[in-house]
């Protein structure tokens, strides 16, 4: 009889074990939809449709072994009032974002979610306070991201008891008061800039560098480099502290402060001085205003209007000393010929343009050799050993796809790196902004060298670069300049190890990843799926929102085109200047599957990059006899099923976005009224 039970024991758990999954099912199904309806502005939730599986078509759905895990909802133009209560009874929810969306008024109530990991709401319009004890229940979270709201008052001291806080953001919201002491050791990425905090920095955060706290006039600290007010409460601004302090007090701050200020002055004087006369040999780009202007390229001739003057990289300074190929300029490629800082100082240069790590310079030397500079500020605090390392490994690589560094100089404050100039500019602007000759070459011959070109190269990189966690990191279109034989060139490559974890989840288009974005998990996988986003981008003409830090403007490239696989409507997605060419139309269908493979959401089913060039050199243009009409179709590859839904995608309407930043590149305007993704602005060609 115990023999029995205990075989009946093991049914009923396997029958439990069984169905569990199944009944777990039902309730995300059912939870989901009720979330849906708590929302407004849901029309790239289309896919979210009774008789349909969350798991396998839903957008924006994260599934572990048929259960709900995670919700990616950014940049879909929701609004309305989240139902807490919907997302509470998705049990194995462990990650939420709301990133870039329209949702405003109070914070919702996620501390009823005890069990979260990661909570994204930045880029919305959230606002009011959040209550000091909110995140006191929700003893898991790991990474808050509450950046780019409108939240006041101070920041909840319960997220300081968050003992596995790795990443917290804030920056750019209205918090006022101290910061609280956050003493966890885990805490890597930290952004509290743009908000309205007073007082010392925690010695706790001293290992954070300024960026982490600009934009708070009223903080001090050595972070900083903003020496603490002896006299100041620490809990209060300076303009509360002399209002508190008695007169005499504040009369005897008040002598010391400005004895203190005069002494400083004396100090920064003198110091200027010297440094000035160290660096007048050294001091390769004229100072000034340069980085505000812009490089503009007129579509109808190809020809360059610069809105500055000409004008030497040492305009007001002497030469210098240093030797050809030496001294302050390091070599790596001496292959056009060897040339030192003089030799820059005396060329004309034009400013191109400047981007989210700094500015680019064009400079033609006595040689005749035209090079761009690139003159880069916001990289972290590397030594000189490790930089001049990192630049060796870039200066080694060779590949008719790569360009690669000629030379570099290293000071502690910025940096420069010299290439090779290159007169038919980027993939970008030619695709986007030029619709003269330069545009009318792009047939579809030279589209699919260019997409072999761009995969080539990235191979070599992930080859070579394997060491680095994100061998490219910043794939874009952007970042693919073209020869005068429009091979493509990949450019900005390996720029993680030059700077911090956090501008990096900022600046580099690996981060738009859905991992990235949903776990801030990244690898060489997010470099593939940045390719399979510019090969629809060269595919369709459209410009790729995935592009954009603010979330206006552009296509959700992936989800439109994985829409229409979906569909069997290929034929509509193609550029209509290369859509009506004879007999290539099922390779250009072989193409876009490989491009949505490549752009798989999860990244253990998204190809390497070695399979994605095995498969796209055996994509070529089909013999003259087949006849592409017909052809309407393509049937979806099994391994392409994950992520389609029956939904309509419906882009961005907004009727203009501006400051689309890439590296070397200044502010955009770009009209995408009417969804073509065309673009008029201005542009580095570098």
């Amino acid at each position: 009889m115990a023999i029995v039970n205990i075989h009946g024991g093991f049914i009923f758990f396997y029958i439990f074990l069984t169905i569990l999954p199944l009944i777990s099912s039902d309730s995300d199904y059912e939870a989901l939809l009720k979330l849906k309806r708590s929302l407004t502005f849901t029309a790239l939730l289309d896919s979210w449709k009774p008789g349909t599986e969350p798991c396998e078509i839903w957008a924006g759905v994260v599934c572990e072994n048929g259960v709900v895990s995670g919700l990616r909802l950014g940049h879909m133009g929701l609004s309305g009032k989240i139902d807490v209560d919907a997302l509470v009874s998705l049990s194995g929810l462990r990650s939420i974002s709301f990133t870039s969306n329209s949702f405003s008024g109070p914070i919702p109530d996620f501390r009823k979610m005890g069990a979260l990991k990661g909570l994204y709401l930045s880029g919305n319009k959230f606002s009011g306070e959040i209550p000091s004890d909110y995140f006191t229940a929700m003893t898991g979270l790991k990474k808050v991201w509450l950046s780019g709201n409108q939240f006041t008052g101070p920041i909840p001291y319960s997220l300081g008891m968050l003992s596995h806080l790795t990443e917290l953001h804030l920056e750019s919201n209205q918090f006022s008061g101290t910061i609280p002491p956050f003493e966890q050791t885990g805490l890597t990425s930290l952004d509290l800039s743009n908000n309205n905090l007073v007082g010392e920095i925690p010695s706790s955060l001293s290992r954070f560098d300024a960026t982490s706290f600009k934009g708070n006039p009223s903080l001090c600290g050595d972070n900083i480099g903003r020496t603490c007010n002896p006299f100041m409460d620490s809990s209060k601004g300076p303009v509360e502290n002399d209002i508190s302090v008695n007169a005499t007090t504040k009369k005897t701050a008040l002598w010391v402060l400005v004895a203190s200020i005069l002494l400083l002055l004396l100090m920064v004087a003198g110091i200027c001085v010297l440094r000035r006369r160290q660096e007048e040999d050294i001091d390769v780009l004229e100072k000034g205003n340069l980085d505000d202007l812009n490089y503009k390229k007129k579509s109808s001739v190809g020809k360059k209007d610069y809105n500055s003057s000409r004008k030497g990289f040492g305009s007001g300074h002497r030469a210098g000393s240093s030797r050809r190929g030496s001294g302050d300029l390091v070599m790596l490629n001496d292959e056009k010929g060897e040339f030192g800082l003089g030799d820059l100082m005396k060329a004309a240069a034009e400013v191109l343009g400047s981007g989210a790590l700094g500015s680019s310079y064009k400079a033609t030397m006595t040689n005749g050799l035209t090079v761009v500079v690139k003159r880069i500020k916001e990289v972290n605090k590397m030594g000189r050993g490790q930089f001049d390392a990192a630049m060796r490994d870039l200066g080694r690589l060779q590949h008719k796809n790569v360009l690669t560094p000629l030379a570099y100089h290293y000071r502690k404050d910025e940096k420069l790196l010299v290439y090779e100039y290159q007169p038919n500019g980027s993939l970008l602007f030619l695709l986007h902004g030029d619709r003269g000759i330069s545009h009318a070459k792009l047939n579809w011959p030279v589209r699919l060298k260019i997409v072999k070109g761009i995969a080539r190269g990235l191979e070599y990189i992930h080859t070579e670069l394997s060491t680095l966690e994100l061998p490219h990191g910043d794939l874009k279109s952007s970042n693919v300049i073209l020869t005068t034989d429009y091979d493509p060139l990949l450019t900005e490559y390996g720029f993680c190890s030059f700077i911090g974890s956090a501008q990096a989840a900022q600046e580099l288009t690996a981060y738009k990843s859905p991992e990235a974005i949903l776990h801030y998990e990244v690898s060489p996988k997010c470099d593939v799926y940045s390719l399979g986003v510019i090969i629809l981008e060269i595919l369709t003409g459209k410009f790729p929102s995935q592009y954009l830090s603010n979330g206006k403007g552009g296509i959700d490239l992936v989800q439109w085109v994985k829409s229409a696989v979906s569909e069997g409507r290929e034929v509509d997605l193609f550029d209509p200047d290369i859509a009506n060419t004879v007999n290539v139309i099922g390779v250009m269908q072989q193409l876009v599957h490989i491009a949505v493979a490549c752009a798989e959401n999860n990244p253990e089913k998204r190809m390497d990059i070695r399979e994605v060039v095995r498969r796209i050199e055996e994509v070529d243009v089909p013999d003259k006899g087949i006849c592409h009409q017909g052809m309407k179709t393509l049937d979806v590859l099994p391994s392409l099923s994950d992520g389609f839904g029956d939904q309509t995608i419906v882009p961005h309407q907004s009727p203009a976005f501006e400051h689309y930043d890439t590296h070397g590149s200044d502010k955009r305007d770009v009209d995408v009224g009417d969804q073509s993704g065309r673009i008029s602005f201005a542009f580095d060609a570098t």
